[in-house]
């Protein structure tokens, strides 16, 4: 986020106005306002100001990493977690996980990023709780947002579709039917490590099939399972992983996986 300051100025040469006095400059004279950003310093709506770089709306932005845009041929930015080929299949514009398989995970490892991911659970529904259409999308290959069949399925609701898993609930059950494609839209801020201390925890914003369901939710540990009643603490790690996607013993599928990188 670019950090501003803003300063308000007389332009007909007094001194700095403290606290924007602005019925007292225009008085004296027109007034000027400056913001300090990372770019320099500039008027407010100075057209000499750098804009944003511009980016094609779509599917994907402009600027994105497709990871699977649903048109793939096969899994080539994907492996297990060995780095050999995936066992997962392909078909139909979406790629499906394999009981047995192993998790997947992108060759490419990112660090804070904005992740778009559309999935469906089993039209076929099976079992219930934590055995209907499980899976998870995992942020540095650490972090996992749950999927989960949640439709009319009762569980542990901080291991519901769309929950921080074993750490925070969603807002609302945004689930759609099973057999129907969702989205999930994650605004992700990496944690910071200094040695074995964790100095910034990473945040989460996620909208759920265009729903918020995590609003800068600051994520307290980590999110492994250990346990009927008990979850992971941070561990430090690296400041990019890969981004995962968990084979859980249900055919969950995906498609349309993209990534755009954002500053720390």
């Amino acid at each position: 986020m670019t950090r501003t300051v803003l300063l308000c100025v007389a332009a007909c040469g007094f001194a700095v106005l403290a606290g924007c006095a602005t019925q007292q400059a225009a008085e004296k004279g027109e007034v000027r306002q400056y913001v300090e950003t990372d770019t320099g310093r500039w008027l407010v709506h100075d057209v000499n100001r750098p804009a944003p770089p511009k980016v094609t709306p779509g599917k994907a932005p402009g600027d994105a990493v497709k990871l699977f845009a649903g048109t793939d041929p096969d899994l080539s930015e994907w492996t297990d977690t060995k780095g050999n080929a995936s066992k997962w299949i392909v078909r139909d514009g979406y790629m499906e996980a394999v009981k047995g398989a192993g998790y997947i995970q992108t060759k490419r490892k990112f660090g804070s990023c904005q992740l778009h991911v559309e999935f469906a659970t089993p039209s076929d529904v099976k079992d219930s709780g934590q055995g209907r259409g499980n899976s998870g999308v995992f942020l540095m290959g650490i972090y996992e947002v749950q999927v989960l069949d949640s439709y009319n399925n009762h569980t542990y609701p901080d291991g519901q579709c769309a929950a921080l898993y074993g750490r925070n609930v969603p807002l609302v059950n945004a689930c759609a039917k099973p057999g129907e494609w969702q989205s999930y839209d994650i605004i992700f801020h990496r944690p910071i490590f200094k040695d074995k201390d964790v100095v910034r925890k990473p945040t989460f914003t996620i909208l759920h099939n265009g729903v918020l369901v995590h609003d800068h939710v600051v994520l307290q540990g980590g999110t492994g399972w250990r346990g009927k009643h008990a979850i992971s603490d941070y561990e430090p790690h690296e400041d990019k992983g890969p981004i995962s996607l968990q084979d859980h013993g249900n055919p969950v599928q995906y498609r349309n996986v993209w990534i755009r990188e954002l500053a720390d």
